[in-house]
């Protein structure tokens, strides 16, 4: 079985184009959810992931290009059935939610 630890380590390879920096350290992703999805074909058993994730502002034209690096990466994971994002804006994000890693990484 899949792991969030696993997930949120393969969404390190999903960026937001503005800023180079991926959307983990940068703070974007709010939470991750695995759940067992019975109704996947298979003998293994698959997983149904659910990403609650922010951007910088309401009104980040990459929205769609991120949504879309993330299902594309999830779907490249074997034991992920479907994957779903999901906008949430509470907490609003803040640069304070950068990873001390991020923050090396853009100088800060």
């Amino acid at each position: 079985m899949l792991t969030e630890t696993q997930i949120r380590d393969a969404l390190r390879d999903c960026y937001d184009p503005e800023i180079a920096l991926n959307i983990v350290d940068l703070g974007l992703v709010y939470r991750i959810t695995l759940a067992e999805d019975a109704d996947a074909p298979g003998i293994v058993p698959k997983q149904k992931v659910t990403i609650e994730l922010t951007l910088t502002s309401p009104n980040c034209p990459a929205h769609a290009q991120i949504s879309a690096q993330i299902q594309n990466r999830l779907a490249g994971i074997q034991g992920v059935s479907k994957s779903t994002v999901e906008m949430v804006w509470d907490p609003k994000w803040s640069p304070e939610r950068i990873s001390e890693a991020g923050r090396k990484q853009l100088g800060i």
